[in-house]
């Protein structure tokens, strides 16, 4: 079971890869959440004034994102993470993570600088290890919306140095996930709509 068990209406429009059988995982194991990401795929749409607007932090395409993920009883969640040995502890910090549930780490990297797809990657690594999370799914633009942000004359501000999709792939087939199962979806034009 790969990602031919997506369906095709939201395989049309995104950019998918699985890497160490993630909708396997998901769709065997934790079915109400891959249920759950599916059904907040297919509503997704790429709207103009979203682009347009400034995020002032967190875009409004993420904080939508976020916020149907949380109708659904996702959480942004820390963890708080520490190795023991004999009486010494020792702090391993992580960083949050966008949405989680249930053993389902999931972040939305719509604009940052693509370093951070680098601590994502070995945030879920760390989580996978011990035993906190089972699957990571990343949220990313494909690299041909950059058509769309320069025709819109935000170009500027959607760089070569911010996360999309190929940046991200560079980094998950290095390795950096380690043997966390990830599932990628990339936002492409034909989730646009100029209204």
């Amino acid at each position: 079971m790969g990602i031919e068990i997506i369906p095709k209406n939201i395989k049309d429009k995104f950019e998918i890869y699985e890497f160490k059988h993630a909708c396997a995982v998901l769709s065997s194991d934790f079915p109400v959440e891959w249920r759950e990401i599916l059904t907040v795929l297919s509503e997704f749409e790429l709207k103009k004034k979203d682009i347009l607007t400034p995020g002032g932090g967190k875009s409004p395409i993420a904080k939508k994102i976020d916020e149907k993920f949380y109708q659904f009883g996702w959480v942004e969640k820390q963890f708080d993470t520490s190795i023991k040995v004999d009486k010494d502890e020792y702090k391993t910090p992580t960083h949050g993570v966008d949405c989680f549930k249930n053993k389902i780490a999931l972040e939305i990297e719509w604009n940052n600088k693509d370093p951070f797809y680098d601590r994502d990657l070995n945030n879920f690594r760390l989580l996978f290890d011990l035993r906190v999370i089972s699957v990571g799914v990343i949220i990313t633009r494909s690299d041909e919306l950059q058509e769309i942000f320069d025709s819109l004359g935000k170009g500027m501000s959607y760089g070569p140095s911010t996360t999309h999709m190929s940046k991200l792939l560079f980094r998950i087939n290095g390795g950096g996930s380690g043997g966390c199962p990830v599932l990628i979806f990339g936002i492409t034009k034909k989730l646009y709509s100029a209204k």
